[in-house]
């Protein structure tokens, strides 16, 4: 028996909002549950946050669908042996062990009480067909379901970074890291890809935070959702994964897209621009910090930006360099090419994989990158 995520997200930076602090608020959270344990605990992560936070109370339920109902007794967290969740800043706190009978295919229900003012700076925007939480007014961490005309769902995961189950020796998790595209669809579509093909001893654990560069990070408010660089994220978040031998990186395209010269944005000049060979230096750092801790990775190409509204031959020719360096690595998934096509040296989005913004694909294409996923996982 040994400790396996079965869920886990990147803790990084809120969209700013000058109404940064929630005060007698109840976040909800359905968590799929891929395969089971004996025993649970669920990490709590402060990461992005410059100042101490305290989470009242944080139960957890059994759900049957990814809805906010529960339809088991709930069972109220230890941290410590204390009822209380306290996080210095950037810190994250573990929970006490406890034990609940859930089945594989159901949810863990998670919800966190804020009684008092609570900074909501760390956190991360989260889509897909197995993803979703909600908020309540109020303490609502032992309501059955949420009121209706009291509560909304919402993309955003604050604070809830990870959960491990203790386990039978022959599951293990795998890791998606990346961006936006990551940070959508194709994960939760390559799990339940897995699950068709009988696969039931995986899980996926998304790390990833959209608008983030391998190579840079923005220091100002207006774009401080867009998160860490690589170096100052990538080992923090996958270290705190349990049971990893495998991983997908599917990152880069910010670097590529982000500049256009402080002569139209300020916090964007051109000097961002990366050449390939830093791209690849970025990665090499990924692949070596992997190997420390054991993990198999495989590199996903960056898709179509054609008509993107930054796009252009200089970018489009980057991309394209790079590209050709990760289909050079071991084991390089080809994500740009079961979604896309080449004209004259210029990738486009096949019809209906383009979202409408030219740039991140649309749930068909989502679906169509995790089943490439789960067959490069099985092979």
């Amino acid at each position: 028996m040994k400790y396996v995520s079965i869920y886990g997200n990147a803790m990084s930076t809120v969209l700013p909002h000058p109404d940064m602090y929630a005060k007698n608020v109840t976040l909800r959270y359905p968590i799929y549950v891929p395969f089971t344990g004996t025993k649970y605990q669920i990490k709590l992560d402060n990461f992005c946050c410059n100042e101490k936070v305290t989470i009242s109370k944080v139960t957890i339920g059994v759900g049957k669908k990814l809805l906010d109902e529960v339809v088991s007794e709930f069972i109220t967290l230890k941290f410590n042996g204390r009822k209380e969740a306290e996080m210095d800043a950037h810190g994250s706190i573990v929970s006490d062990e406890f034990s609940i009978d859930v089945k594989e295919d159901e949810f863990l229900i998670v919800s966190m009480y804020l009684e008092d003012y609570t900074n909501l700076t760390s956190g991360v925007d989260i889509k897909g067909p197995l993803s979703k939480g909600y908020y309540a007014l109020g303490d609502a961490s032992e309501s059955k379901k949420l009121d209706i005309n009291t509560s909304k769902s919402i993309s955003w995961f604050y604070f809830l970074s990870d959960i491990y189950a203790y386990t039978d020796e022959h599951n293990e998790a795998l890791i998606c890291y990346g961006d936006s595209i990551t940070s959508q669809d194709w994960p939760d579509y390559a799990l339940l890809a897995l699950r068709e093909k009988g696969i039931k001893n995986i899980s996926i654990i998304r790390k990833a935070v959209s608008g983030t560069r391998i190579l840079r990070e923005y220091s100002c408010i207006t774009y401080q959702s867009y998160g860490l660089k690589g170096k100052n994220r990538f080992v923090h978040e996958i270290s705190s994964v349990k049971g990893a031998r495998q991983m997908i990186i599917q990152h880069g395209i910010n670097d590529i897209i982000h500049p256009v010269g402080e002569e139209v944005n300020i916090f964007r000049p051109m000097s961002d621009l990366p050449t390939k060979e830093e791209l690849v230096k970025g990665i090499e750092y990924y692949l070596m910090e992997a190997s420390k801790l054991g993990i198999n990775v495989s590199l996903g190409t960056l898709l179509p930006i054609y008509n993107w509204r930054t796009y252009a031959e200089f970018r489009e020719e980057l991309k394209n360099d790079f590209n050709s360096w990760i289909l050079s690595t071991p084991n390089s998934i080809d994500f740009a090419s079961v979604v896309g096509n080449k004209e004259l040296n210029c990738w486009k989005f096949n019809e209906g994989c383009d979202s409408g913004d030219h740039l991140h694909p649309s749930s068909k294409a989502y679906e169509i990158m995790g089943r490439l996923a789960a067959d490069k996982i099985l092979k």
